[in-house]
């Protein structure tokens, strides 16, 4: 994955479901989802535990297949052997995906090979709150 391709998928993606969102400030997917509203992304978070409450102006979903309207990212918050069953439901409810985005420390080869056969990007051990400033974004 190239900076370009990086950059690529964070100019054209919109809408992002964060799978393993946490209402505690203090935790890193409560912080990426919070920077990436900040930069004017529609953020759905995801989370059995938390479906129902509002957060980030929408309403936590218990799962993806929840969501029923256009995502073009999953960003995945949660260990590398639970992450390809996140990219198989994405994969399986979300028509129009652009990317799948497993955080730092989140990788699953099969799982970003099964995306990518399906003209799915996949980004692994990455976080687009690094990502974005890094590259200027």
């Amino acid at each position: 994955m190239t900076d370009d391709d990086i950059r690529r998928i964070l100019t054209e993606v919109r809408t992002i479901a964060l799978v393993g969102w946490s209402p505690k400030a203090e935790r890193p997917s409560h912080r990426v989802a919070a920077f990436l509203k900040g930069k004017g992304f529609r953020v759905i978070p995801v989370n059995p535990g938390q479906a129902g409450v509002e957060a980030l102006g929408e309403v936590v979903r218990a799962s993806l297949s929840e969501i029923g309207e256009p995502v073009d990212m999953v960003d995945i918050f949660r260990r590398s052997e639970e992450a390809g069953a996140v990219v198989d439901e994405a994969l399986a409810v979300l028509p129009g995906l652009k990317a799948v985005w497993m955080q730092l420390g989140v990788e699953d080869a099969a799982a970003a090979a099964r995306a990518e056969a399906r003209g799915v990007a996949a980004v692994m051990d990455r976080c687009p709150a690094i990502e974005m400033p890094r590259l200027g974004m």
